[in-house]
């Protein structure tokens, strides 16, 4: 049995609801395993968690930014508020350690896990905007992810992704990436693209978005975040 009350302690956070932080955690692929517990997945609360963090993190840099065009205001939000970034500040208050997860889910490793985890950090807003309330959560959003802020800017993390991998790519190789759509998930109105970037024909990394253009963005930042490209 896991025991949420170390997570409450690590983050700082007394739930109200219990049930609604232990639902933040619980994955689709759990229920089919325990459905005699009687637990609701955390797909909803992932879906009203993304619109929160947004806001949050909109509101500060526009108050942050004030000189900074709606263009580049857009991408530093994307670059706060990717697979990457929401998954590694998941990891870092621990969440990995109280995840719901089927038995195959809980094998999961790589960019699988990151997605579980980037999800359920969303779903974990939107529980604790419903039990907490708005200032709270946007405290909390400020400490985990807006604390990034300085390491994008100084990195320049914000900047066209595909841009600067192909230019890195030419450099390297003398190629152009290209981009591929390897799956597409949901119904029309709210598709999930996972798109692969290749150097030649080698898949050098995958992305997901809502958008092609998102997945491709994030298929770009995940292989400038390598180490080594291969050997093309």
């Amino acid at each position: 049995m896991i025991d949420f009350k170390t997570f409450e302690q690590a983050i700082g956070i007394s739930f109200d609801d219990k049930k609604l932080l232990k639902q933040a955690f619980t994955h689709r692929s759990y229920l089919n395993e325990h459905e005699d517990e009687g637990l609701e997945h955390n797909e909803r609360l992932e879906f009203l968690g993304d619109a929160v963090l947004e806001l949050v993190v909109t509101h500060f840099l526009y108050n942050t930014f004030p000189d900074k065009p709606e263009g580049e205001l857009t991408a530093i939000r994307a670059a706060l508020v990717n697979t990457n970034t929401i998954s590694a500040c998941a990891k870092e208050i621990g969440m990995n350690d109280f995840m719901l997860l089927s038995r195959g889910e809980s094998k999961s490793t790589g960019r699988a896990r990151q997605y579980i985890l980037a999800n359920a950090f969303e779903a974990l807003v939107g529980s604790m905007y419903l039990d907490q309330g708005y200032d709270v959560v946007r405290n909390f959003i400020e400490e985990r992810v807006l604390s990034k802020l300085a390491e994008i800017m100084e990195k320049r993390l914000w900047e066209d992704a595909k841009s600067h991998f192909q230019e890195v790519i030419q450099e390297k190789v003398g190629v152009t990436p290209t981009y591929e759509v390897l799956t597409e998930e949901g119904p029309d109105h709210d598709k999930i693209f996972t798109v692969g970037v290749f150097v030649k024909s080698e898949l050098v990394a995958e992305g997901r978005g809502r958008s092609k253009q998102d997945a491709e963005q994030e298929a770009a930042h995940v292989a400038l975040n390598k180490k080594d490209w291969g050997e093309f």
